[in-house]
């Protein structure tokens, strides 16, 4: 029988239905609740990528952390039961600490592949990313709430006999938080499946800290291109949020791949249109190490029973088949108005993408 005792959440005035937090108000499987944070030297040496998620109705809590340096990717990993202090984040060698919320917190690792120790401060306030939804026939797969922000972060980070002095004006970091509904492994098939299957999906998500303003720039495309997710957005202290228009991407990709060479993003109005270079610094795909799709050793919110940690090595000069077929995180540097920035350019093309000239998901630039 089980426990329905209060758990230490519902002394807090936090709820939003009549329900213990203990339990969710969907009985979705794919109920989330997540973050990642990016950490990025201004010359391309390291990029540490870190998340935390639960999944409150598989009973799941999963953490990662990946470092890559040269050629290789170090990644730890760990999942375990969730429990009832959801104020506890952290599962086996990886923590997260909120010291202040929306202003200050402490990423941590304490494994003998990598670790670090490091605070990551807020030099913009939060922004509120669109409101995301996808929908396969008329079943909604993903309902997200999300939002993003960019600070500066110091600490160290030690891997491979290597150790990084991290330091607010060397390096950058950036955050995504978001909550909702979204497909993890064992997904059902069916009808709707066989009925709609995925013709083609392109992405960017672009978080750029500058010394006195915050970009974020979010597309989604189908594959004839039509936009389900557009948002250009700038963030200055004392300004109101300046909407940016309609962005448009020119990607120059390297010859028999989709790994973006380099970028150009237009932004702004009419009255005063802008240019955004991106130069790609180094690069990390989500699918290795990380656990996002369509990663084959690990994938989020998939039960590992109690108490599992992985730790390893990959070697980036390998085929990695997942990575044409998953989302990279791009640590760049960018250029807006004369200034310097510096970021995440996260970009992932498959399938069919008519503006792109990619005809199905073999297709790759010439």
């Amino acid at each position: 029988m089980a426990d329905d005792r209060p758990v230490p959440l519902d002394e807090y005035p936090v709820h939003q239905v009549p329900l213990s937090m203990k339990h969710m108000a969907t009985g979705d499987r794919n109920a989330y609740d997540r973050c990642i944070f990016h950490v990025l030297d201004h010359e391309g040496r390291a990029l540490l990528i870190a998340g935390l998620g639960v999944y409150p109705n598989l009973g799941v809590i999963d953490a990662y952390a990946t470092l890559r340096t040269g050629d290789d990717l170090h990644a730890v990993r760990a999942s375990d039961a969730l429990g009832e202090d959801r104020m506890r984040l952290a599962v086996g060698p990886l923590g997260i600490e909120v010291e202040e919320p929306l202003r200050r917190l402490r990423l941590t690792a304490d494994d003998d592949l990598l670790s670090y120790d490091l605070t990551w401060t807020a030099d913009f306030p939060a922004l509120w990313e669109p409101h995301h939804l996808q929908r396969r026939g008329d079943r909604l797969t993903l309902e997200g709430r999300r939002f993003v922000q960019a600070g500066g972060v110091e600490g160290v980070i030690r891997a491979a006999g290597e150790e990084f002095r991290v330091t607010a004006d060397e390096w950058t970091g950036t955050r995504d938080r978001s909550w909702g509904v979204r497909p993890v492994p064992g997904e059902e098939g069916g009808r709707l499946a066989e009925e709609h299957p995925t013709e083609g999906f392109h992405w960017l998500w672009c978080p750029v800290r500058f010394e006195d303003r915050f970009l974020m720039v979010v597309v989604q495309e189908d594959a004839d291109g039509y936009r389900s997710l557009n948002d250009a957005t700038l963030v200055r202290l004392g300004h109101r949020d300046r909407q940016l228009g309609w962005p448009q991407t020119e990607i120059t990709y390297r010859s028999g791949t989709r790994h973006p060479g380099r970028a150009l993003i237009h932004l702004g109005d009419l009255r005063k249109p802008q240019e955004l270079e991106v130069e790609i610094l180094t690069s990390s795909p989500l699918a290795i190490g990380a656990g996002y799709p369509p990663a084959d050793d690990w994938q989020h919110g998939t039960w590992r029973g109690r108490g599992w940690t992985d730790r390893r090595t990959y070697d980036l000069t390998q085929p990695h088949a997942q990575a044409a077929y998953g989302v990279t995180d791009h640590a760049a540097r960018f250029r807006l108005d004369g200034r310097v920035g510096y970021g995440i350019f996260e970009h992932g093309s498959f399938g069919r993408h008519d503006p792109s000239g990619f005809t199905d998901f073999n297709s790759v630039a010439p």
